[in-house]
């Protein structure tokens, strides 16, 4: 059962690379001709230099879209592999697998769903609609609970990988082996509250995976958030003396205490040289590098934070920690599709066609 599953899965993948392998290469090498004007030739990097925000934004939506269709398409290879199995059809299956162990909600539940409506409508009228609304709430879960465990006997992998852009560390402070094949590069605002949310997943992620994960962080302070940028100075104030880490790990454990006041008492705690955290950050010595990533940051076309690139895969928002964790496994050796093996390299670079197809590139160091 698991290898057929896997089988199947990896052949409806397979068929979806091997449509657009061949074209990847072509299509995204930047010295493919694009256009013409004039006689003069405009070249794919051309058009990604110029226009990288609005393209990495398109992509990404219609990676997106693409993944939720792939969702559907393994999901029916599930149900029609166990009813296989099982010998029965894919409704029969639904039925007695899903349907029949969903119950109608109580009384006392109806009721109490009813108050949380703030309508006008009796409940004796509103009772029958509560009721089919609960129930196909029910069924969802049902539904995906078994769909999930299916997956898990399955054994699903995705090779379907989001869109990339190359982003350029500088001096991005990274925490993780330098010789990590993974890199996951952040681009967070400390005041953020998904990234503070997300902060322990990154963590996870590099105990998950101890010595293949290395992660980069990338100040992306936003205009509405009134302490963010002055925040990221104070923990590149910090990185001047070595405590880069240990300052930015305090400062998503505090996000409510970000005034320059609270900022100096963090540095405090930490031991650090007082007079010169004091000067660092009064002087505005950093405030030139915090710009320059949030002017890479806005290059790139990023709206919100935070935001993470994979090896160079372009993720958006407090995503769950089974997403982040489902790229990381694609970009380790041996975990690729096997269509396209980039095992071996370190931190390796992955070109990526819109279509999900992938092709590896030696990585630039």
């Amino acid at each position: 059962m698991v290898t057929s599953s896997r089988t199947l899965v990896g052949l409806a993948l397979g068929m979806s690379l091997t449509a657009f392998v061949n074209q990847a290469g072509a299509e995204e090498n930047g010295a493919a001709v694009v256009a013409e004007v004039a006689g003069q030739k405009l070249a794919r990097a051309d058009l990604e230099r110029a226009q990288a925000a609005k393209l990495l934004q398109a992509r990404y939506q219609y990676y997106l879209a693409e993944r939720e269709a792939l969702d559907r398409l393994i999901d029916e290879h599930l149900l029609a592999m166990e009813a296989r199995r099982q010998q029965v059809g894919v409704n029969e299956l639904l039925h007695r697998d899903v349907i029949s162990g969903v119950t109608d909600p109580t009384e006392d539940q109806l009721q109490v769903f009813y108050e949380g409506l703030q309508t006008d409508e009796p409940f004796t009228a509103a009772r029958a609609k509560i009721v089919a609304t609960l129930r196909q709430l029910r069924l969802t879960k049902a539904r995906a609970a078994y769909l999930q465990s299916l997956r898990r006997q399955a054994d699903v992998r995705v090779a379907l990988a989001p869109p990339r852009a190359d982003v350029a560390l500088e001096n991005a402070a990274t925490r993780g082996p330098r010789d990590a094949h993974v890199l996951v590069v952040e681009f967070a605002d400390y005041e953020c509250s998904y990234c503070q949310r997300i902060h322990p997943d990154l963590k996870k992620l590099q105990a998950e995976f101890p010595g293949k994960v290395a992660v980069a962080f990338k100040d992306f302070p936003l205009p509405m958030h009134s302490h963010a940028k002055k925040a990221a100075e104070a923990a590149r104030c910090a990185g001047a003396q070595g405590r880069f880490w240990e300052y930015h790990d305090v400062l998503f454990e505090n996000t409510q205490r970000l005034d320059v006041a609270q900022l100096k008492e963090h540095a405090r705690a930490l031991k650090l040289d007082a007079t010169r955290f004091d000067h660092c950050l009064d002087s505005g010595e950093q405030g030139a590098a915090v710009q320059s990533d949030l002017t890479q940051a806005q290059r790139l076309g990023l709206t919100g934070t935070p935001s993470f690139f994979v090896n160079g895969h372009f993720l958006s928002g407090a995503i769950p920690y089974s997403t982040l964790r489902e790229i990381v496994e694609q970009q380790l050796p041996g975990r690729q599709s096997s269509a396209l093996d980039c095992e071996g390299s370190p931190v390796f670079t992955s070109l990526r066609h819109a279509s999900g197809a992938q092709a590896c590139l030696l990585p630039n160091r």
